[in-house]
């Protein structure tokens, strides 16, 4: 029991700071990014979507645990299934220090190898998400908006916070900004004042309030599964009787999806397994599979998106780690 305690705190502690930075860009995306712009270059059916998902993704520091809520907030604003798809292959995959790492530990062409395969998956992935007949939520709320004249943010015309001035109707975030619009109407209709300390208290609010009461159950249950699983596995047994041969891709699937591993952290790990007598393309497999799922992926996906959708994710994501380690096994 207090093994497993140690397990799930270590693991709390990994992935809180890739939390907070997934936790605030996605408050970012929601205060400062307009949707028509998500719709515009997230949003198509082509290609380029997916690409700009896959490269936004490779430069963000995070972990597949960081990389939900900024997903689901692109998912809000009107990103496409295909280019969701995309960036939670891309932005947990790899990472400057775990490639660093794996150069060290494994080598030169395992590591561009695991470079373009990633690159390969997480355009694969997007085409077949965007497939998929999930309407981004932005389309399906479709809620008029108006822009907040004493703070800026956008608004929903639905809000019983507005104000009636000279004929017009304004639309107000909070009381405060009623308040002050109120008291001085013609300083911030003529200034046009967009005030940004108070547009970051709604970022914080919503990265810190709103998203964690959303998202962060499922976050918390992944961690809680992941944990049991690592408390309970004779790992080190497997690996040394079993992992030799074919056997060794299903137990890098299964692994990798039920066990919490970060990319850099991932790389040592393989090394072990593979000392201990893994396949390496299983390596490769555990390395490609096992920074993109988690327990908290799957919870969260299944939330959002539906089950068909966390489905199709995983057995296409199992199908493309299977298929690169094998083909790196023949390299």
């Amino acid at each position: 029991m207090i093994e497993y305690f140690v397990i799930f705190k270590n693991y709390f502690l990994e992935v809180l700071p890739f939390l907070a930075i997934g936790f605030f860009l996605s408050g970012i995306i929601h205060e400062f990014l307009p949707s028509g712009w998500v719709e515009k270059h997230l949003g198509g059916r082509g290609i380029r979507p997916i690409l700009k998902a896959s490269l936004v993704g490779t430069v963000l520091p995070i972990c597949c645990f960081g990389s939900l809520p900024v997903a689901v907030s692109l998912y809000k604003k009107g990103a496409g299934m295909g280019p969701v798809f995309a960036f939670l292959v891309a932005t947990p995959a790899t990472s400057i220090s775990a490639l660093l790492v794996s150069y060290g530990l494994l080598g030169g062409k395992f590591t561009i190898f695991i470079f373009f395969a990633v690159i390969v998956m997480g355009l694969i992935m997007g085409i077949i998400g965007n497939r998929l007949k999930v309407i981004p939520r932005a389309a399906l709320q479709q809620k008029p908006e108006a822009r907040d004249p004493v703070c800026g943010m956008n608004v929903d015309c639905s809000r019983e916070t507005r104000k009636e001035y000279k004929g017009v109707t304004y639309y107000f975030c909070c009381a405060n900004c009623l308040n002050a619009f109120k008291n001085d109407p013609e300083s911030y209709l003529k200034a046009g004042v967009n005030d940004i300390k108070h547009r970051m208290k709604h970022v914080v609010r919503y990265a810190f309030v709103d998203m964690v009461k959303e998202l962060g159950p499922e976050l918390l249950l992944g961690l809680a599964l992941a944990a049991l699983v690592a408390s309970i596995a004779p790992v080190g047994e497997l690996v040394g009787q079993y992992l030799a041969g074919g056997l060794s891709y299903l137990f890098s699937v299964v692994f990798g999806i039920l066990v919490y591993i970060c990319s850099t952290a991932s790389v040592p790990l393989v090394d072990a397994f593979i000392s201990q007598g893994m396949n390496i393309g299983a390596g490769m497999t555990l390395l490609l599979i096992g920074p993109v799922t988690s327990w908290g992926t799957i919870l969260v996906l299944r939330k959002e998106f539906g089950g068909k959708t966390l489905l199709v994710y995983l057995t296409v994501l199992t199908a493309l780690t299977i298929f690169f380690g094998y083909l790196y096994s023949l390299i």
